[in-house]
């Protein structure tokens, strides 16, 4: 029993990876020294700064994070597929929590939307509801294509979903530019701040999505694909695309 036990523990090791520290420092300086640079200090261009630094070391730890996944070979399995419902579940909370301030917000306000509030339109949402949907079937398509050993259409379909996602994200910043032009700015009112708060956390969601697909497609195109971190990265890209329902019915349409 003791001669087993040390041979089973002499054929495991520690491993290291700097992508956690990388990924907590990025979150750091992404989010809460940003808002707390803003909202508190008022200080747009710490809070900028702040941003400029953070989203890429972020970016940075992810990539490293799902490339050594991808790419090393481990003692053990099982994490990745044992780890991702407990992730999804605490994802799950945070939006819950960030929503449930909003009904609040919404339900006691006297009137709604508040005073200074611009017109905003449904035809961006609606859009940004298709391309999302459609980038969620491209990952599926993705998915079946290397199911069925059609890594060249794996690829050309993750390629496809990148492309949407970018596009998404796009049309967020030309709703912004256009909000902005209008002096609707996070601080304008309880409703913009809540209004930029939901779906500035939504698009740094869909950010990190296009982090772990370039993350999965740059090994791929050199014939290294973990199946159960491709199938991870689009349970991660389902869920995305679910919690956009919550956002576009919640805070547009709402």
């Amino acid at each position: 029993m003791t001669s087993h036990t040390a041979h089973a523990s002499a054929g495991q090791h520690w491993e290291t990876s700097a992508a956690p520290f990388l990924i907590a420092l990025g979150c750091l300086l992404a989010i809460p020294l940003p808002f707390a640079s803003y909202f508190q200090y008022h200080s747009f261009g710490f809070a900028i700064g702040f941003l400029g630094i953070g989203v890429p070391v972020l970016l940075a730890g992810i990539a490293i994070w799902v490339n050594e996944g991808l790419t090393q070979k481990h003692d053990q399995f099982g994490y990745v597929s044992m780890g991702l419902p407990i992730f999804i579940t605490s994802e799950a909370f945070i939006f819950l929590g960030i929503f449930a301030s909003y009904w609040a917000l919404r339900l006691l306000a006297p009137s709604w939307p508040p005073a200074n509030t611009p017109h905003i339109g449904l035809t961006i949402p609606l859009i940004m509801t298709v391309i999302l949907v459609s980038s969620s079937v491209t990952i599926h398509m993705a998915e079946d294509k290397l199911e069925e050993g059609d890594v060249s259409g794996f690829r050309s379909m993750l390629i496809v979903t990148i492309l949407l996602a970018a596009v998404f994200l796009g049309c967020t910043l030309f709703e912004y530019s256009h909000l902005i032009g209008e002096n609707f700015v996070p601080g304008t009112n309880i409703y913009s701040s809540a209004f930029f708060s939901i779906t500035g956390f939504h698009a740094a969601h869909v950010l990190v999505g296009i982090g772990i697909f370039v993350s999965v497609l740059l090994p791929a195109l050199g014939g290294k694909i973990n199946k159960d971190f491709v199938k991870c990265a689009g349970v991660y890209w389902h869920f995305v695309d679910i919690v956009w329902f919550f956002v576009v019915s919640q805070v547009y349409f709402w």
